[in-house]
């Protein structure tokens, strides 16, 4: 690991090597530490499944100022994040693919790129902030762009805390019962059907009687039509 990058391995974690590395560059490192040590992904880590590497941007800068961004070719308001330090931090960690820029022109981000992401042994995401990044980052550092949706975030960061999390708990020992992960939306499924739980009526609002039934076939019946309604509503089809 580069001298100046930072890493999050709960105490008590396995000594073995990862399964996963995430490395993650950034100008806010902090941004990640809080919730890289709570909840799934920390008990991700904590099996040993993932390791968490938080590269901070501006320690690949060469003024005193640690700037990290200049203003854009061409005129124009805002500013464009430089490409130097972005190649000399992914450099320096030595990674290969995927080194994903989370950009709004990417595709979208989907459960299948999640899947994909947690099968393998290592993933590198590249936070932007301010107007853009210079697209050489883009074009050739970079192997592929992801978006987390059609709206406007401040920079990359929260979606690459999206992108670890859907990443994460996939990985053996983030969740005590994965068979869970596997019945959620997206996985190798679109939408999933609603979940209720006691008490089996709540100011008169009751559960759905196929589910109190025991009959294990028709709850499987009423979940995969229920999964298909909710999807065809969520592309505005009628049913």
């Amino acid at each position: 690991m580069h001298a100046r990058s930072g890493s999050i391995r709960p105490t008590g974690c396995s000594t073995d090597a990862p399964m996963l590395t995430i490395s993650v560059v950034t100008i806010f490192p902090e941004f990640f530490s809080g919730p890289l040590g709570l909840s799934i992904p920390a008990r991700a880590a904590a099996a040993g499944s993932v390791a968490y590497r938080l590269v901070d941007l501006r320690d690949f800068t060469h003024d005193k100022h640690r700037t990290v961004d200049d203003t854009p070719y061409g005129g124009g308001p805002g500013m464009v994040m430089k490409p130097g330090p972005f190649f000399e931090a992914v450099e320096s960690l030595g990674v290969s693919a995927p080194i994903v820029l989370l950009s709004p022109r990417g595709r979208r981000f989907t459960q299948a790129d999640a899947n994909r992401f947690a099968a393998g042994s290592e993933l590198t995401l590249l936070c932007g902030h301010y107007k853009d990044v210079d697209q050489r980052v883009a074009d050739h550092l970079a192997t592929e762009e992801l978006s987390v949706g059609d709206f406007v975030l401040s920079g990359g960061e929260p979606a690459a805390l999206a992108v670890i999390d859907a990443t994460v708990r996939l990985l053996p020992g983030a969740m005590s019962d994965i068979e869970s992960a596997r019945g959620d939306s997206f996985y190798d499924r679109e939408l999933s059907a609603p979940s209720y739980t006691r008490p089996p009526d709540f100011r008169g609002h009751p559960v759905p009687d196929v589910l109190l039934s025991g009959d294990h076939a028709k709850i499987a019946a009423w979940r995969e039509a229920e999964g298909k309604r909710l999807s065809d509503r969520s592309r505005g089809r009628s049913t």
